[in-house]
């Protein structure tokens, strides 16, 4: 049966092979939106599974864990060191790590923070950063660069090598930093999160890019910038010079005094990772920051902003998934129409069957076997279709977004999702069949050829 079935469909091959590559298509698109889904939330889960809080300039909760976390977007004008420090100082507050932004490598988020940022973060469950080669920078490397596992493989780095970084975010790069070049230090072993495509350097280096290009130019009418009169009162500018200089030896002496914890102290940063000695404690904490006067700030819990993240794109999910299940709908109903459509050409071919001791019974075998050979064949190309699709999107979604999928092997439910679909194809063929049966009844040996 099954091969007299074989030897049907491939004299009508084109049409079968349509059929086909319909189910193919619809099982390759219902897996791979399963797949990126939770490609997707186990990736972003694994990238914030070590924070407890991000503090950043005021705004949305989301749009602050996207460019925290994962270096999509900004996070505004940024806050100050002040706040850092306070936040730091609080006692509900275990370690506080400073974060910098707006940068990127050939199109790789530059992240600026400090060496306690690979101490204190923790990915896939609870994970701490290593090594695949080099070290991590220490505060007195202010050139010292790391890079995540998808930087150095693309890119082709290693310790050792020198990279030049660029102002703006994503692929866009308005201005070459080529005159602070930063030296890689270490390389970080694959932890498929976002770290793998990020760049990290020091709070001091990323700050003297930016101090160089914001540095004022000297206006030529401003009596400051002209050179001292040599009548008059030079005892007056000799002593007020002495007194700047005596107040700058003060505020350095200060200065040095409060870099002991963190070295280099910029200005401003753009968020602060947060953990936190009692996890209960969140709550009191993000009240305290969201009300502190002097600096609007937001305090995200990650899981919360996830489940937002989760809340947005839930409709688009759906409607994907439901694409999905009505590709697949059209793909059974274009089988259905090819096997009762060949139905009225194939009476001959059932009258011969039958004069050679076919029952009605075995000709309805023969069209559900034809049914269950095009389903299982479109399951299996769109098995085929699913892996090319993850092989080549993989290191794309990885290096844009820092998502992983995977070659991973099919899990209960893809494959109760495959039973699922060979089950709806099998059923759908009851319509043909039963056709089939009946006319095969009422025709006997009397057809007319």
């Amino acid at each position: 049966m099954l091969r007299f079935s074989l030897r049907s469909l491939w004299n009508r091959r084109f049409v079968a092979g349509l059929t086909v590559l319909a189910i193919g298509l619809s099982v390759a698109l219902i897996l791979g939106v399963e797949r990126l889904r939770d490609g997707a939330r186990d990736s972003f889960a694994n990238s914030a599974s070590g924070i407890d809080l991000i503090v950043a300039p005021r705004g949305n909760s989301v749009q602050i864990l996207m460019a925290t976390v994962f270096g999509v977007g900004g996070t505004g004008t940024g806050m100050t060191w002040d706040s850092f420090e306070w936040l730091e100082d609080r006692p509900e507050v275990a370690w506080a790590v400073p974060i910098q932004m707006g940068d990127n490598h050939r199109g790789y988020p530059v992240i600026g923070t400090d060496a306690s940022y690979f101490e204190h973060f923790r990915h896939s469950g609870g994970k701490p950063l290593s090594l695949a080669a080099g070290s991590f920078y220490t505060g007195d490397a202010a050139d010292a660069a790391v890079i995540g596992a998808e930087v150095a493989a693309r890119l082709g780095y290693a310790p050792g090598a020198v990279i030049v970084n660029a102002h703006g975010s994503g692929e866009v790069s308005f201005d070459l930093h080529d005159d602070a070049p930063f030296t890689i230090s270490g390389v970080l072993a694959p932890t498929g999160t976002a770290v793998d495509r990020m760049v990290f350097v020091t709070l001091e280096g990323f700050d003297t890019l930016h101090a160089q290009e914001d540095a004022p130019l000297a206006d030529p009418l401003d009596p400051a910038a002209m050179p001292a009169d040599d009548h008059g009162e030079d005892g007056a500018h000799d002593d007020h010079d002495a007194h700047d200089a005596h107040d700058d030896h003060e505020d350095h002496g200060d200065h040095e005094g409060t870099e002991a914890g963190h070295g280099h102290e910029p200005d401003r940063i753009n968020a602060v990772y947060v953990g936190l000695i009692d996890r209960t404690n969140v709550l009191g904490l993000q009240r305290a920051v969201n009300e502190r006067p002097s600096d609007a700030l937001s305090a995200v819990l990650p899981a919360v902003a996830l489940a937002e993240l989760w809340g947005i794109t839930g409709t688009a999910e759906r409607a994907m998934r439901l694409m999905a299940w009505a590709v697949a709908l059209a793909g059974m109903i274009g089988m259905v129409v090819m096997l009762s459509a060949t139905l009225d050409t194939r009476r001959r071919e059932f009258a011969i069957l039958r004069s050679v001791g076919a029952t009605p019974g075995r000709i309805f075998a023969l069209i559900v076997t034809e049914a269950a050979v095009l389903t299982a064949a479109g399951l299996v190309l769109g098995l085929v279709l699913l892996t090319v699709a993850t092989f080549v999107t993989d290191p794309i979604l990885s290096a844009r977004f820092g998502l992983r999928l995977g070659l991973n092997v099919f899990g209960a439910r893809e494959l109760t999702t495959l039973f699922l679909i060979f089950c709806a194809g099998l059923l759908a063929s009851l319509v043909p069949a039963v056709r089939v049966y009946r006319m095969t009844l009422a025709d006997g040996l009397s057809v007319r050829l």
